[in-house]
């Protein structure tokens, strides 16, 4: 009779024995490693309802998330009409409060936090203030950088600055000097130990 046929079903035996005699169990079905991740992070649904619940202007603002500054899309309400100066600052304000709201339950699955609170108003250029300066109610160098980063990378990539050089000109609410601010790579990427750099403006 040929051995052949046999030799298969002999390895297979062999296999057993040597799995067995290492202390592993053989089996037949796929191991369980647990449950895949439900959601990668900082990914958003594009029906999500924070971006869907809003009428005006698509904006986009910047949230934290897996410690990076990320685009999340919002809306700004601006009244019909407004001046060009006047829709500035309310486009200004508008993505402020947008920054501050906390972020929707699938955006807080997803990982996305924010840094920038409710209390910061924004206001247009006063006295010899170029014509592109922003001034917050709060101290620019007294904001975390996350926060700074937040709001300087949103406002740098939206129609409420004229720079088209991704920085943006701000001050705070007393007779500090200005600084224009530069959104960069490095800023998005790593906004807790990065702040976003800027040079002095000296006076008009």
């Amino acid at each position: 009779m040929s051995i052949r046929g046999g030799r298969p079903w002999i390895a297979t035996a062999l296999l057993a024995t040597l799995l067995s005699g290492c202390g592993i169990r053989a089996t037949q079905v796929p191991t369980d490693f647990g449950p895949a991740p439900s959601r990668m992070p900082c990914a958003l649904s594009g029906t999500d309802a924070s971006a869907q619940a809003g009428r005006g202007i698509p904006v986009q603002v910047f949230l934290l998330c897996a410690a990076q500054l990320v685009t999340v899309d919002r809306f700004v309400r601006i009244p019909d009409g407004t001046a060009e100066a006047e829709r500035r600052v309310l486009v200004a304000q508008g993505l402020l409060d947008q920054l501050a709201v906390q972020p929707s339950p699938a955006e807080r699955q997803a990982g996305y936090t924010t840094d920038v609170t409710d209390k910061i108003k924004v206001s247009g250029p006063r006295g010899k203030d170029p014509s592109d300066t922003f001034r917050l109610s709060t101290r620019p160098e007294g904001l975390s950088s996350y926060a700074l980063g937040q709001i300087v990378c949103t406002f740098a990539d939206s129609e409420a600055t004229t720079a088209d050089d991704g920085s943006v000109m701000l001050g705070g609410p007393d007779a500090q000097p200005l600084r224009r601010y530069q959104c960069t790579a490095d800023v998005r990427s790593r906004p807790g130990s990065v702040a976003p750099p800027s040079t002095g403006v000296s006076d008009g």
